[in-house]
């Protein structure tokens, strides 16, 4: 059974910093691309951050530059560091998994809460 457990989020001033943390269960991580989305509080949801399995990232362009993702494929972790946070940042973060048999991810959490004070 795939389970992705998301934690790290919480309640952050602007300006701060937050690092989310994703474990896997039940997959070949090495073999999966990674990813983080989010869903803001209007219910949009939105790509965040990729990592593919040869460690190629890719970012929306609202958090490049303050926002890095890493994958530790020895502990089945994906990781978000999020720098320089803004109240746009707000939102539900979810992360999810796609083997290379999928076009689209195939997994997702239940998601964290962050929250950006301004």
């Amino acid at each position: 059974q795939v389970q992705l457990v998301e934690s790290g989020g919480g309640l952050v001033q602007a300006g701060g910093s937050l690092r989310l943390s994703c474990a896997a269960f039940g997959i070949i991580f090495r073999l999966n691309a990674m990813g983080w989305d989010r869903q803001t509080p209007g219910g949009q949801r939105e790509l965040v951050a990729r990592i593919n399995i040869d460690g190629t990232t890719n970012y929306a362009d609202s958090v490049k530059g303050r926002f890095t993702i890493s994958r530790d494929n020895a502990k089945n972790t994906v990781y978000l560091q999020m720098n320089s946070l803004k109240a746009e940042d707000t939102g539900v973060y979810y992360c999810g998994s796609r083997n290379s048999r999928s076009a689209t991810f195939n997994y997702w959490g239940q998601g964290t809460q962050v929250t950006v004070s301004s």
